[in-house]
């Protein structure tokens, strides 16, 4: 498997008005390969969706490195950084406003295989788009290429953005809950086409979610990271992480899962709490180690005091957190 992106030490901060800067992602590394899935899961509000941004090009990075196909993104100008904003996409969170109201379904996917792949020929177009339409499940494609979005419900517009997006044959998809607007019932489908499109075009994903059920579900066999407050805090495959939870962090996230779903059929450890339910924000986030003031398991002293670097613990297996220091394999 080729390496499609790697981020070593990655950073953000945001300047404030008064006062310091507000660092909101520290020390990300990450790798994803080309035609796999890397999920990040995580609470609301940690950074998740900031690193979706870099990783789609949308936003910068203010520390460390971003590679795409082995070169810097921040140094990427002119043909190499279309090139590049072409190979990676994103899909919003919100099917009601990534889609422009005033097109019907057929320009929103035609107008960026006019601009990127210069066809003009209506006939090349429409057999373009009703190749993509039906690619995402949107079928008969009659019932859809000529109608607005306001026509389509949450699930439909979801699709046609997909369908968008293939249009510019990434690859790399940066999947921002992207079913999170979308009827339950409907979520497992659209993650299904998904899945489908990856084994079809070999594309990556980088899927981001709170929902640890999806999360498992859309990552199965593949990887997944843990972030707390701006930081990955474990990173294992998946089916180990649920198996088999080190962080402290994401024992209690799985504990808290129990009974909402079968995300946890595998998951036989211990019921696990932290102490309180107030999270640090980012303007004043503690020394050492982020979640000491809420962790059962604190060592005084150490993880109040260092910030934990990721441990190895297994093949593929890495945990930020003290309590593994010394156990590198």
């Amino acid at each position: 498997m080729s390496e499609l992106i790697r981020l070593t030490g990655l950073g953000k901060s945001f300047p404030q008005k008064f006062g310091n800067a507000v660092t909101i992602l520290q020390d990300i590394d990450l790798t994803i390969g080309q035609g796999e899935t890397v999920c990040v899961l995580g609470e609301s509000g940690c950074g998740k969706t900031t690193l979706g941004k870099i990783i789609a090009g949308l936003s910068s990075y203010t520390a460390g490195s971003y590679q795409f196909e082995g070169q810097e993104v921040s140094q990427l100008k002119g043909e190499s950084w279309k090139k590049f904003r072409s190979s990676v996409q994103l899909i919003h969170q919100n099917p009601y406003e990534s889609l422009n109201p005033a097109l019907m379904v057929f320009d929103i996917i035609a107008n960026p295989i006019r601009r990127h792949q210069k066809i003009k020929n209506m006939d090349v177009l429409y057999q373009k788009v009703t190749e993509l339409l039906e690619t995402v499940g949107l079928t008969p494609v009659e019932d859809f290429v000529d109608k607005y979005p306001s026509f389509l419900s949450g699930g439909q517009r979801q699709r046609v953005s997909i369908a968008r997006i293939l249009a510019m044959d990434p690859k790399l998809i940066v999947v921002d809950e992207a079913t999170s607007m979308i009827d339950t019932s409907l979520r497992i489908s659209l993650l299904g086409t998904l899945k489908r499109i990856q084994e079809e075009r070999n594309v990556s994903y980088f899927f981001i979610t709170h929902d640890l059920a999806l999360g498992r579900y859309f990552a199965r066999g593949q990887r997944v990271s843990i972030m707390y407050l701006g930081r990955a805090v474990e990173e294992a495959p998946t089916d180990e992480l649920v198996s088999a939870p080190k962080h402290p962090y994401t024992k209690a996230i799985l504990s808290a899962a129990v009974g909402s779903s079968d995300i946890l059929e595998r998951y036989q450890g211990e019921r696990y709490t932290l102490q309180g339910t107030d999270i640090p924000s980012f303007q004043h986030l503690p020394t050492g180690c982020a979640l000491h003031p809420r962790c059962p398991q604190k060592i005084a002293g150490l993880c109040d005091c260092e910030l934990p670097p990721l441990y190895s613990v297994g093949e593929g297996h890495r945990v930020a957190c003290h309590l593994y220091r010394g156990s590198d394999v």
